[in-house]
């Protein structure tokens, strides 16, 4: 009886927590100061980062290597999402998502969003959310 409650509490265990890592946000490390232009998003890729500029919403993805075939930048998105004259610092943030690949934007001030998905270049997309 023993091993029994044992076995089944070990499976149960187990079981609670992959459930708990494969849905778990990732924790953003990024710079707490409000007036930089640019900042980088971290991924659940190691090797990619996404590159915000912060004043109007144009993203790239940045991926780093330890060769330079595997260095490069991307464009994201280069449609400002404002008029330049509404452009301000720290206007824009990424969340991310559950999904390796998705991040929502938004604005800040004024509360529009956008899906924000990375990766190979037909798989990238930046829509708004309504």
């Amino acid at each position: 009886m023993r091993k029994f409650i044992f076995t089944t509490t070990f499976i149960l265990a187990t079981i609670f927590a992959v459930a708990q890592s494969t849905s778990e946000v990732p924790v953003q490390t990024i710079s707490t100061d409000s007036s930089v232009v640019y900042r980088l998003f971290t991924t659940k890729n190691m090797y990619t980062f996404i590159k915000l500029n912060t004043r109007n919403g144009q993203m790239w993805q940045v991926q780093w290597g330890t060769e330079s075939k595997y260095r490069f930048e991307n464009t994201l998105s280069d449609m400002p999402r404002v008029k330049k004259e509404q452009e301000k610092n720290g206007r824009f943030f990424l969340y991310p998502t559950t999904n390796i690949y998705t991040f929502v934007l938004l604005d800040q001030i004024d509360g529009r969003a956008w899906q924000v998905q990375w990766g190979k270049e037909e798989d990238r997309l930046v829509i708004p959310i309504y």
